[in-house]
């Protein structure tokens, strides 16, 4: 039974001694391996001071500035007409007439009538200087012709409400109207819409009510033109915040010189709150694990994982509001496969970096 416990007592003696001696080596091994890994190809780049802007994006419907549905007033038949669908046409250019034969003769039925009444008038009131005529005959004679005018006013409107002109001018909808047709009174004819400036309507969130003003410039883009950018500015402002969407609806101005826009259309806006100068840096260097966003530096030739907090992004850029300086040099390449304190070797390659604004000029 002794000798059981003395083979059991060395091999735990044995079994310690080993468990020593791998602790002791342990550390030295790690060195070494670190000491013997190839230090990691990156490409850096030196943070850049450049104009950022801080801007909202919302969606809206395009609506023309001016637009009218134009409709007869009196019945008639079509003599002339001017409604060249998708045409531009100045303000009181004649869209329309109809015949107006008999209005014209009632207007010259007025006319004749007004100029005797005021011949009568003329005539008594040289007759009342003489006594030769009383006064109630002279108010009478007056008050016929300010009947006449009226009636005159009545003609003439009369021979107007046959005529369609452009009350601003605009580009001419589409219609079914044919020369010679019949068209009853508060028939519809064709719609015009005035393109040359587009009122875009849209929701800005109520946490940005502090940062917008009139004037403001507004960028709005569309699916129909992809490679096109449409500018404005903002003119109105909302008066009550949306309860349901917190949100202030706003409307701005879009330049449509070429009239590529139309009533109704969708379009994306980019509202720009204000520009200034601020700390860039290419998004492609910043790394995301959990909720911490950081970079990594290279700093003697090792690479440090430094935390960052980014502000406004741009297509491929990205603002650093803290955590970093103009001095410090950021790893954009194979940032992915670093750690903290791992040896990096600093090489150029100019096709890595192809904004001109982050190119390093310090030496390795």
């Amino acid at each position: 039974m002794a000798k059981q416990w003395m083979i059991a007592l060395g091999l735990l003696v044995l079994a310690g001694g080993g468990v020593f001696a791998w602790n002791s080596l342990a550390p030295e091994t790690a060195a070494d391996n670190q000491r013997q890994r190839p230090a990691s190809k990156v490409n850096v780049v030196s943070p850049a001071l450049d104009r950022v802007t801080d801007s909202v994006s919302a969606v809206g419907n395009l609506k023309a500035r001016d637009q009218v549905a134009l409709t007869t007033e009196v019945s008639g038949r079509v003599v002339a007409m001017n409604l060249n669908a998708g045409s531009k046409v100045a303000e009181g250019a004649l869209l329309l007439r109809l015949d107006d034969r008999q209005a014209r003769a009632d207007l010259q039925v007025a006319q004749a009538t007004l100029a005797d009444a005021r011949r009568q008038l003329e005539r008594a009131r040289r007759l009342r200087s003489n006594n030769s005529i009383s006064q109630s005959q002279v108010d009478a004679l007056s008050t016929g012709v300010n009947v006449a005018e009226a009636q005159l006013a009545s003609a003439q409107t009369r021979v107007d409400n046959h005529r369609i002109e452009a009350p601003f001018a605009g580009v001419v909808g589409l219609n079914d109207i044919s020369m010679g047709a019949y068209l009853g009174s508060g028939t519809e004819v064709a719609t015009l819409d005035a393109t040359s400036q587009m009122e875009l309507s849209f929701a800005i969130p109520e946490k940005f009510l502090g940062q917008i003003r009139l004037g403001q410039r507004v960028q709005g883009h569309t699916p129909a033109f992809p490679e096109d950018r449409f500018e404005g500015e903002l003119v109105e402002l909302g008066t009550r915040i949306n309860e349901l969407s917190r949100t202030l609806p706003v409307r701005a101005m879009i330049d449509n010189a070429d009239g590529k826009l139309r009533p109704g259309q969708y379009m994306a806006a980019e509202l720009t709150l204000r520009q200034r100068e601020a700390l860039i840096i290419p998004e492609q260097a910043v790394m995301i694990r959990g909720d911490e966003t950081y970079v990594f530096v290279a700093l003697d030739g090792v690479a440090k994982r430094v935390s960052v907090q980014l502000g406004s992004r741009s297509p491929g850029i990205v603002e650093v509001a803290s955590g970093l300086t103009l001095e410090d040099r950021v790893v954009v390449t194979g940032q992915d496969r670093l750690s903290s304190g791992d040896r990096i070797q600093v090489v150029e390659d100019t096709a890595a970096i192809p904004d001109n604004r982050f190119v390093d000029t310090r030496e390795s």
